[in-house]
């Protein structure tokens, strides 16, 4: 006889959470509490580097070439992130480990990537700065992952539009206060990789802390993990999933045209002639503003998106402002209206990504390879991020960074208006949005 300590744990009643009949699974606020951990060190990990540190630290090494050589390892940051996320969502899915196979991949991963940013300081050539980011890219991807697979494990569906909303908040709210943090430690740039280290170590062991991960038990006649399953976890048919694959489509076009954040920077330096120890106190001024927009849009139209049980106008309304953002920047006159036309995108894409995440989770088309699945959405978050720096160094030399702007406020439009072509909440079940959830071989 099995003890009762090691069977397999039953899954809650999620269909009758969703229609009301059944209470929430338990611990909804410490789940919640847990993504903040998680999100907040991810993107701590990621954005202080992109928005500041690398800017910095690749001008001390390169120089003149310094916009060119953040192109390249942040493209190659880019590519190696779009391959580990589904492994990372793959290797959980798959995981049996007693630690829980969310959580498993939380530590490692976060943990990982918190040692190697501690060393990003000592790099003194652009490879090894290159080399050391594709990694730290990389083990962020597989904590991201199992983050994002948590959550869909996890979090009840009628509260999936508070969830989304807090990790939109998140997005931005973790970077300010690691900006805050490296803005107190200037003139010693190896001190402030190391800050940023340890503070993606503090919100990932916090995350593991709170967090309930029982053992996942995989079955013995699940196959072998080989090289055509890895193949396959980047890969979820649009065709057999179009729904999935709308999702997919919106996700990446909003995130491209979001991607042009990381080149704030060099719009101060480059085009307003900005002195480069004044960036850091501009990009944390412009950061704090961000924030306070995503603080207004991301609780609010998460709770909105609850309550009146509808998630494409938040979506559409938040890529259509993000794109509005865009043009104000790409037609700045003077630095104070990138301030306005960065406020304006922090509200767009906040709005955006407050019912995102939780759009993203109904499209899943297995709970039994959420993680996999989701990571081939994250993608979509991904890619933009190594196919944008590669194509802005054509587009700045063409017409600037007008062109720049104003090209991704374009594909900022462009998926706003996709999101028409996925089902609202209740509405999967309407002729012309049935066939978008039948097998069609």
């Amino acid at each position: 006889m099995i003890p009762e300590e090691v069977l397999p744990p039953t899954e809650p009643d999620l269909a009758g959470v969703a229609s009301g009949t059944a209470p929430p699974p338990p611990g909804q606020g410490r789940l919640i509490g847990a993504l903040v951990g998680t999100n907040a060190a991810g993107y701590i990990s990621v954005a202080v580097p992109m928005n500041l540190l690398l800017v910095t630290h690749l001008t001390t090494i390169a120089g003149a070439g310094a916009t060119s050589a953040f192109s390249l390892v942040t493209g190659i940051g880019g590519l190696t992130g779009l391959l580990a996320n589904p492994l990372g969502g793959r290797l959980s899915d798959r995981t049996a480990a007693r630690f829980g196979r969310r959580r498993t991949w939380i530590l490692t991963g976060g943990l990982g990537a918190a040692i190697l940013l501690m060393t990003m300081g000592l790099t003194t050539q652009v490879w090894q700065v290159a080399v050391g980011w594709a990694l730290i890219t990389a083990l962020v991807m597989f904590q991201l992952a199992a983050s994002a697979a948590l959550a869909a494990d996890q979090v009840a569906p009628e509260r999936r539009g508070t969830a989304s909303g807090v990790v939109a908040f998140v997005a931005l709210a973790g970077p300010v206060l690691g900006f805050a943090v490296v803005s107190a430690v200037p003139g010693v740039p190896w001190l402030q990789w190391v800050v940023v280290g340890v503070m993606s170590a503090a919100g990932v062991l916090v995350t593991v802390l709170l967090v309930r991960d029982p053992r996942h038990w995989v079955p013995d006649d699940e196959p072998r993990l080989s090289l055509a399953i890895v193949l396959r976890s980047y890969w979820v048919s649009p065709r057999r999933h179009p729904a999935f694959g709308w999702a997919w489509v919106v996700r990446f076009l909003i995130t491209a045209a979001w991607a042009s954040n990381s080149y704030l920077a060099f719009v101060f330096t480059q085009r307003f002639a900005v002195s480069a120890d004044a960036v850091p106190g501009m990009i944390f001024l412009l950061t704090l503003v961000g924030v306070a927009c995503v603080a207004v849009t991301a609780w609010l139209t998460g709770w909105l998106s609850d309550k009146l049980r509808r998630q494409k106008p938040f979506v559409l309304a938040g890529g259509l402002v993000l794109a509005a953002g865009l043009a104000v920047v790409a037609l700045s006159p003077d630095v104070w209206v990138v301030y306005v036309g960065s406020a304006i995108m922090s509200l767009g894409y906040g709005t955006f990504l407050a019912t995102d995440f939780a759009l993203c989770l109904r499209m899943l088309p297995d709970p039994e390879s959420a993680g996999k699945d989701f990571a081939v959405l994250n993608i979509a978050s991904t890619l933009p991020v190594a196919v944008v720096p590669f194509v802005a160094p054509a587009l700045l030399s063409v017409g600037g960074f007008a062109a720049l702007f104003g090209c991704l406020a374009v594909l900022g439009v462009a998926g706003a208006v996709s999101v028409l072509r996925v089902p609202d909440i209740g509405q999967e079940g309407q002729p012309r949005f049935a066939a978008m959830y039948r097998d069609v071989g």
